[in-house]
Parts: structure tokens; C-alpha cells; sequence
């Protein structure tokens, strides 16, 4: 039976429903298992066992293969098992079959070690065995076994003679067939005294040896002429032979093959002293007696008894000696009681006393406990006294939420930063230059009639992408179709009816996949493109607010100022009237809540496109190259710094222990030789007498001095030299590495988007400048910005519940460290624009905890590039001698004259195609 771990796997019995509809003959469709006989009931059921079947995590009991199905280890049990019963000796199964009947033994190896030892010199007829016949050996085939004979009475000791001489002549033994083996097959008697009453060493065996072909190892010997002598000789012919001269071959009976055998044929219930017992169906074709003798079921119940008061006196002897107390009288036992009472009163007060002691234990070593491992989770860090004299800031400064492009609606907040990021990052593909948020967010107020290049170029490159992604015809309008047929045609919103709203975009933009929309005529008609464009992406299921958008593209729609501004957006109940118009007329006056959210839908649907795959495939190349200049860089690097290092090592050692002093007398020293008058003379003449020769030989000495002097300067002077071009070439490396991480900033924002990190709140720390075809540094190394803010993000739902599940009173301190109103929920924005509320978020976080430890080591990385952004979007915000507040205004008329003066209306695209 396969197993699953370690637990046999027992098949599954039929429902008590099903028996009672079967005795009831009643027909009822059930769902049959062929490989297991199993029945089910239900398909859910039949379903789940397959599955389960189905599983890797079945182990074949005979074989130990494990990580198979249930089948796979029953197919490799079967086969095992075939293999096992051919190999096994046909005549000695019922015999072993017979003495493991009604065995009580408890582990399978004892049965199967006294089985052995009886069965191992006792042979069965027509059993295939190996005889040695003067050294070698044969098959053979036992014909008869001929048991020890009885010992014969002492006054027929002429008629035992008679009978010897006559066997003598003829055969020692005698024809008849009596019962062999009997004594030995009763386990019951030892095996000590089952062999000194039936004796295996004084049977006597006919065998008779088997053809040459099938003797063992005949490949060999008839390569031999002799062995070829011997077995012709020996072949066929039948001889008597002892136990001593016969063996079983190995692969038909040794211990592990018996225990094999043993553990197919037999089974026993998990009860305690439960017999060895044949399985039915075995016993049946042996005959083995499948009844339980009474001697047996007496010993069997015997055992059990002992074993349970073995059991009971072991448990008495655990739980105590009163447990075991007699029966008592009346006096004793209300004395019994008492003193229990009294005892169990003192094990509750000294129960009482270790707890206590133990908790003391406890608070001690927790006070002992080994301090704090940093960095550490943010959440257990806590600010100290210490800490707090030291400079660090327990409140966090608050963003600003009303700083944010469109306020509190974080929807529309994070379509916009979406919608910018995707343009700025895509913009090489895309063919659209890049351009600030700020000029973005003015763009997208842009509510005169005048054309705003912007926001014409934005959906004009947008439009030419989607003409690559597929579309379903008048996809819109199949929408807003099935949309009648649920709330029929007369269905109003703002003032429109489904009918009017399908009539009315019929023949708008209808070939906006083939309109110019040239770069130099300004893209125009962009507008009806546009309501082309959504009539064939987009639907109400991808973009809920399609009917409110088309309906304000095509008519003018006339509300109540107060309650519209009252409420934010215009409301259906303060419309006053109703005309039809065109999507350039209307485009401008376009809430920008709906103008941010067309273009999150277009972008969404421009990420498929084939562009925009193939940009991120080359990006993804040039991060590979990227990835291995790193490595060069660093180890061209390294290997410049050890040089540096190795050159320092050496000036050092040379450079002697005056610093110079021997050089400087040295040269003095020659200095002041040279003014002495008629030295050169001296050197002529006086060489040859013998008190010039001194001077001589100090003069030589000095100037080998001067010579090694002016060599070991040189020296250091090149020394000097090289080291100062190693630390160029260093210099130049680091800068190298500074624009790789520029770059790769670049190329992996065209893939993915991620934060700066987050703080001990889970909140998230965004930064979009300098991703994809933004850079951070300009012409000239003048630095370049594209939001010049930081934004921060509140907890994801997961970081949320993450916080909610922690230990401890999180709110309470989100409250003292952030304040009530610097909590962000999830999903809500706000954002630092200013260099000393970044300063003070810097200062707030505490390097100990290992997700502001990364957010700040990330911070003081990029801080070069956003802090002088945001001094630069500082400036440039006062030199255009506007508020920030002032630029949020909507639908404020202004003459061109000032319109054309604005930063976002200066600004062109110097990548768009000509042909475009």
C-alpha cells in the first residue's frame, strides 16, 4: 500500500447512503474510481480523491522511492511484488505462510529473524536449490525429502540390521511419503528444541541436477573443456544429498526477500497484542487455516490483559500513590482527603512561588537583555533622551497637501504625476521634448481660446501612437449601445440623452487614424481626432466617465457658477442650457479633472504599443552595458588607488629621517667650498702632496653626495608627478561613475518607476526627475529640473494592514511623530517644495532603522541634483512674479498679450518629425 507521509493511504468506503440505496435496489449514478475501486457520490468528491492522487507526495513501501502519485507508487509496488513472488520458492510459501499465522509478535524484523532461522536448512520438494558436488556447484531440483526415521526398540535390533543391510544395497531411504517439517513449522516451539526434535541436518534430499544450459555461471565454464566434462557427466543424473551440501540462491531467499514476502502476504490491526494474521485471499489459495484456534485467542487475550496493567501500573505509578490507595474505611478516608487537600494546597503555593520567581528571572534578564543591533525595524526604534539632546526631531515637518497641482483629489493628483511621468519618461519614442510639471499643470488650466502648443503636441504624439495599438471600430459606441438597451434611449446626463449622444458623434473624427495633424500647422484638428481616437479605444468598462467627456466635448453645456464652484466640478442639476458645439471649442473649457483623466487613458493604452516595447527593449540592453562599464570603471579604479597607495608607501620609506636636512648640508656644505679662493688651483697642484690628498677625497665624497641628492629629488619629483596623475585619472573615473549612475537612472525609469524609499510610516518618498529622456544636468553642466519637489505617498493597503496588525499603539504614535494633519491615508498625496521643509525631513529620519537608513543614504546620493532643483524652480516660480496659489486659478480670462508670455506657452517641441 503506497504511503504518504509515512501514514498508509486507506481507501475511501462507500457513504452509508450508497449502501442503503444498494440494498434498496435502487439505481443511482455514482462516480466510479477503476484504478481503486473507489465509489463517490458526488463529482466533487471523485474529484478532490484524483487530486489528491494526482500529487508528488507518495512514497512506494517496498522500493523507499519517494516524490511519486499515488498510481506511480502503486504501479512500482505491483511490479516489485511480481518480481518478489517469481523469485520467492513456490513450495516454501504455504509453509512460512503457515507459521507467521496467528503470530503475536511487535515488530515485523522479530518475525521475520525467527522465520528465518528455521527455514534456512529445511527444504520442500520440487524446490530449485544449489548443491556443491566436489567443490562445485549445480542447480538442482529437490524430487523427495526423506525425514530423520524414528529410533526402533532395542530387541529388534536384528531386524533394524536387516533393514540397514537392505538399504545398503539398495537406498538408505525410503520410498513413502511422510509429513516433513511439521515440528519446525509450529512457531509456538523454540527453535532450540524444534531442532533437536526434528533434526535438518538428518534429512536426506533426491535432487536432481538441472540441464548444463541453466547452470550457474555455464557462460564461464564452457569456455573450459574440463567444466564442459563435469556437467555433461552431472546432467540429469539424481543423487541424495544433506542440508550441508545445498543452498538457496540469494535472489530467491534471504532475510530481506522473506521480509518482503512476509509483508505482502500479512497484516495485523493496530490494537495492542494483535496477531500476525494471512490476508484472506492469500489464505485461501494456500491453506492456511484463516480460523483463530482457542488456545491462540486465549494466549492472545492473556497478553493484552498484561499489557494493559503494564500500561495502568506505569500510569499509577506517574500520578501518584494515592491512586493506587485500597479501599479505605470511613475515618482513613476523610484523613486521606485531608491531607491531599493539604498537599495539593502546598504544591498550588509552591507552583505559585516558582511562577513568581520565574517572572522576577525574566525581567531581569530582560533588563540584562544585549542592546539593540542597528539597523533594526523602524518601528522599534525609539527616540531616547539621548537622542533627543543630540538634535534628533521627534515630529516630522508636515507636506503640504494644498501644494500639490490639483490639492486634496488625490485621484486626479496622482493621473497628472502619472500622466507627466509618462510623457517626460517616453519621450524619445513618443517624439515629444521634454517640459516642467509646472508648465504642465499650467497647461492643463489652459482655458482660453487660444491654441496652447502644449497640449496640442501632448495629443497629437499621443494620437499617432494609438493609431499602432488595435482597436475595435466605433468601439464607443457599441458601449454606449448595450448601455441603452439596460437603461434605454431617453437616459440623460448632463442634459444629454443616449440617443442625442449617438446622433451627435457620428461623423466626428471618423478618420482620425489618417489626419496629418503636421507639427507645423500646429496640429490642427487635434480635437476632433482626439473624440476619433476615443470613439475606437475607449469604452465604458476602461474608461468610466466616457459618456460625461464625450458629451461635454461636443455641446456646450451652460451651469450655475456658484454651485459648480461651490462643489468643484459643474453639477447636472445647475445646467441653465444646452447647445451643440465642437471638441476645439470645448477642449479648453473642459474641467481638468476630465482633461487629466483623457489622458491617463491614453497613455494606459499607448504602453502596448510596439514603440514604447521596442524603447524598453533598448533600454534594457543599454542598462546590461551599463551594468558592465560599472564593473570596469570600479576595478580600473581600484587598481589605481592601489597604485596610489603603493607609490606613498615608497616615498615614504625613501625619504630620510632629517626630512632633506643631509641634502641642505650638503649642498651648503658645497657652497661654501666653492668661495674659498684657489681651490681649483689646489685641486691641480696640491693633489700631489700628501696634505692635499684629505681635501681631495672630502671633495669627492661631497659631490657623490650631491649627485645622490639631486637623483633621490628627481626621484620624488616623478614620484610626485605620477601620483598626481593617478588622482586625475581617479578624479575622472569618479565622474565617470556619477554619469553612469545618471544614465542608469535614465534607462531603468524607462522600465520601471520606484520611490526613494520609504520612512518608518510605510509612506512613500517619490522623486521623477532625471528618468528617461529627462536629464538632470543640462548644456554647460547647468542643472536641469523637472518637478523640483519630493513627493510623498501614504502606505499601500498591504503596508497598511502591516501597520494595523503590529503590536503596540501605531496610531498614538503617528500622531506625536507626524501629527494629525501630516497622517497620509492610503492612496492620498503631499509633497515638500521647499528647501528647508526638506532639510528638516532629512534631520527627522533616524539612520537606525533600515528603511529610513536607505531612505536617507538614497537622499544624501541625489541630494546634489534635488536641492539645487528646487532652489532653481524657486526662482524661476519669483521671476515670473507669480504665486503658486495664483496659477491654480481656473477659467480666469486673460488677453493674449499676457498669455503669450507665459513659460508653458513658449515652450516647443524640438523632437517632433518633420512629417508629422
Amino acid at each position: 500500500m503506497p504511503t504518504c507521509r509515512r501514514k498508509r493511504v486507506l481507501l475511501t468506503q462507500p457513504s452509508q447512503t450508497l449502501l442503503d440505496a444498494l440494498q434498496a435496489g435502487t439505481n443511482k449514478e455514482v462516480y466510479y474510481l477503476a484504478q481503486t475501486g473507489e465509489i463517490f457520490e458526488t463529482y466533487e468528491a471523485y474529484a478532490a480523491r484524483m487530486s489528491f492522487y494526482r500529487m508528488k507526495q507518495f512514497q512506494c513501501e517496498v522500493t523507499g522511492k519517494s516524490g511519486l502519485d499515488y498510481f506511480e507508487a502503486l504501479e512500482s509496488e505491483q511490479h516489485e511484488a511480481r518480481t518478489m513472488h517469481s523469485r520467492f520458492p513456490e513450495p516454501l510459501k504455504a509453509a512460512v505462510l503457515k507459521a507467521v499465522q496467528w503470530q503475536i509478535m511487535g515488530r515485523l524484523d522479530h518475525l521475520v529473524e525467527a522465520v528465518y532461522e528455521r527455514f534456512k536448512d529445511r527444504y520442500y520438494p520440487d524446490e530449485r536449490v544449489i548443491i556443491d558436488v566436489q567443490g562445485d556447484k549445480y542447480f538442482a531440483r529437490v524430487v523427495q525429502v526423506f525425514p530423520p526415521r524414528p529410533p526402533l526398540p532395542i530387541q529388534s535390533t536384528s531386524r533394524l540390521g536387516s533393514e540397514e543391510q537392505a538399504s545398503t544395497s539398495s537406498s538408505p531411504l525410503s520410498d513413502e511419503e511422510p509429513s516433513i517439517h511439521r515440528i519446525a513449522e509450529d512457531m509456538k516451539i523454540p527453535v532450540k528444541e524444534a531442532n533437536i526434535r526434528d533434526d535438518p541436518a538428518k534429512y536426506y534430499y533426491k535432487v536432481q541436477i538441472l540441464e548444463e544450459e541453466r547452470q550457474p555461471g555455464a557462460g564461464k565454464q564452457s569456455e573450459k573443456s574440463k567444466g564442459k566434462d563435469k556437467q555433461s557427466k552431472y546432467s540429469g543424473s539424481l543423487m541424495d544429498v544433506q542440508c550441508a551440501d545445498m543452498s538457496r540462491d540469494r535472489l530467491a531467499f534471504s532475510k530481506s526477500i522473506l521480509r518482503r514476502f512476509i509483508r505482502d502476504c500479512v497484516d495485523r490491526d493496530a490494537a495492542v497484542a494483535s496477531p500476525w494474521t494471512v490476508k484472506p485471499g492469500i489464505a485461501a489459495r494456500y491453506g492456511v487455516d484463516t480460523v483463530m484456534p482457542d488456545e491462540t485467542r486465549r494466549d492472545m487475550e492473556t497478553l493484552k490483559k498484561g499489557e494493559s496493567d503494564k500500561r495502568k501500573k506505569v500510569w499509577e505509578d506517574k500520578e501518584g500513590p494515592h491512586k493506587r490507595q485500597k479501599k479505605l474505611s470511613a475515618a482513613e478516608e476523610l484523613k486521606a482527603t485531608a491531607e491531599r487537600k493539604e498537599q495539593e494546597a502546598r504544591d498550588k503555593e509552591t507552583k505559585a512561588q516558582k511562577a513568581k520567581e520565574e517572572a522576577e528571572r525574566l525581567a531581569v534578564e530582560k533588563k540584562k537583555k544585549k542592546p539593540i543591533r542597528y539597523p533594526t525595524e523602524d518601528l522599534d526604534v525609539v527616540l531616547g533622551d539621548r537622542d533627543k539632546k543630540n538634535g534628533m526631531k521627534v515630529k516630522r515637518p508636515v507636506p503640504s497637501r494644498s501644494a500639490m497641482p490639483f490639492g486634496t483629489d488625490n485621484a486626479t493628483n496622482e493621473a497628472f504625476l502619472m500622466v507627466w511621468n509618462f510623457l517626460n519618461v517616453y519621450g524619445q519614442p513618443l517624439h515629444i521634448s521634454c517640459f516642467t510639471m509646472d508648465d504642465f499643470e499650467a497647461a492643463i488650466r489652459h482655458s482660453a481660446p487660444e491654441p496652447c502648443p502644449l497640449i496640442a503636441e501632448i495629443h497629437s504624439t499621443l494620437i499617432y501612437n494609438l493609431r499602432t495599438v488595435p482597436f475595435t471600430r466605433f468601439n464607443a459606441l457599441i458601449s454606449l449601445a448595450h448601455l441603452k438597451q439596460k437603461v434605454g434611449p431617453n437616459d440623460a446626463v448632463l442634459g444629454v440623452s443616449l440617443e442625442t449622444l449617438e446622433e451627435g458623434l457620428g461623423d466626428i473624427g471618423n478618420n482620425w487614424e489618417r489626419a496629418p495633424l503636421r507639427h507645423i500647422e500646429g496640429r490642427d484638428g487635434w480635437e476632433e481626432s482626439l473624440v476619433g481616437c476615443l470613439k475606437d479605444h475607449a469604452t465604458l468598462e476602461n474608461f468610466p466617465r466616457l459618456r460625461e467627456v464625450l458629451t461635454r466635448l461636443n455641446w456646450a453645456i451652460e451651469d450655475d457658477e456658484a454651485t459648480s464652484s461651490s462643489r468643484g466640478k459643474p453639477s447636472p442639476h445647475a445646467i441653465t442650457s444646452i447647445t451643440p458645439s465642437s471638441p476645439r471649442v470645448q477642449y479648453p473649457v473642459l474641467p481638468t479633472s476630465d482633461k487629466v483623466t483623457i489622458l491617463a487613458f491614453m497613455c494606459s493604452m499607448a504602453v502596448s504599443s510596439k514603440s514604447i516595447h521596442a524603447h524598453m527593449e533598448v533600454c534594457e540592453e543599454q542598462l546590461t552595458a551599463l551594468r558592465k562599464e560599472k564593473i570596469e570603471v570600479n576595478r580600473t579604479k581600484k587598481q589605481y588607488l592601489e597604485e596610489m597607495v603603493a607609490i606613498m608607501g615608497e616615498s615614504k620609506e625613501g625619504t630620510p629621517k632629517t626630512n632633506g636636512a643631509e641634502e641642505d648640508t650638503a649642498l651648503q656644505e658645497s657652497s661654501d667650498l666653492s668661495d674659498i679662493p684657489g681651490s681649483e688651483g689646489e685641486t691641480e697642484t696640491g693633489s700631489a702632496t700628501p696634505s692635499g690628498r684629505p681635501k681631495l677625497s672630502r671633495r669627492k665624497t661631497q659631490a657623490t653626495e650631491r649627485q645622490l641628492a639631486r637623483a633621490r629629488q628627481a626621484n620624488e619629483k616623478q614620484k610626485l608627478a605620477e601620483h598626481r596623475r593617478l588622482d586625475e585619472e581617479v578624479n575622472k573615473l569618479e565622474r565617470r561613475l556619477e554619469g553612469i549612475e545618471r544614465d542608469f537612472r535614465k534607462l531603468l525609469g524607462a522600465i520601471r518607476v520606484k520611490p526613494l524609499g520609504r520612512d518608518r510610516f510605510y509612506n512613500r518618498i517619490w522623486w521623477f526627475d532625471g528618468m528617461g529622456s529627462a536629464s538632470l544636468i543640462g548644456s554647460g553642466g547647468a542643472i536641469q529640473y523637472g518637478s523640483g519637489r519630493i513627493f510623498v505617498q501614504g502606505p499601500s493597503e498591504f503596508d497598511n494592514e502591516v501597520l494595523e496588525r503590529r503590536d503596540g499603539d501605531v496610531k498614538a504614535r503617528r500622531l506625536e511623530e507626524e501629527g494629525e494633519e501630516g497622517m497620509l491615508g492610503v492612496g492620498e498625496w503631499a509633497v515638500y517644495d521647499t528647501i528647508e521643509s526638506m532639510d528638516a525631513f532629512v534631520a527627522w529620519l533616524n539612520p537606525k532603522g533600515v528603511r529610513e537608513l536607505a531612505l536617507k543614504n538614497t537622499l544624501t546620493k541625489w541630494w546634489p541634483h534635488i536641492g539645487p532643483g528646487m532652489r532653481r524652480r524657486t526662482a524661476d516660480l519669483t521671476s515670473t512674479a507669480r504665486a503658486p496659489e495664483a496659477r491654480r486659478s481656473t477659467r480666469t480670462k486673460q488677453t493674449g498679450s499676457d498669455l503669450s508670455r507665459e513659460p508653458y506657452m513658449q515652450w516647443t517641441n524640438r523632437r517632433a518629425v518633420n512629417s508629422s
